[in-house]
């Protein structure tokens, strides 16, 4: 009986939720090295406020959570709460410097509309 070889399964390779570029790692990672004690990693998340609705959150972070998601961009941990998550399916978090300012930016599909200033947004 001739047995037909059974390709290995590939992996698949799943797209994280949310995207980090390279500026943003490597700007996270400079403020991290700052920190005493050195934070776990960084999380990222939606809050209520603002006068569209939502604000984008980031802070250092310990301990992650019993309902956060993980996800590693290399050697930086970034935790996720399950419900932010659901707003922030598809974003880019980038880090720009112009000459007026630097800081973190947010590119999100899901945005329906931001506010004049530009730092709250509604779905």
């Amino acid at each position: 009986m001739a047995t037909t070889p059974v390709a290995p399964a590939e992996e698949i390779v799943k797209k994280p939720p949310i995207t980090l570029t390279p500026q943003a790692i490597t700007k996270v990672r400079e403020i991290m090295a700052t920190q005493d004690p050195l934070p776990a990693g960084l999380r990222i998340g939606v809050v209520g406020g603002g006068c569209s609705g939502f604000q984008y959150s980031m802070a250092f972070e310990n301990q992650g959570g019993m309902m956060d998601k993980v996800f590693n961009f290399g050697d930086l941990k970034v935790f996720v709460d399950a419900t932010s998550l659901m707003y922030l399916n598809g974003c880019t978090v980038d880090y720009v410097e112009t000459l007026e300012a630097a800081g973190f930016k947010f590119d999100n599909p899901q945005v329906k509309s931001t506010c004049g200033c530009g730092s709250s947004f509604n779905v």
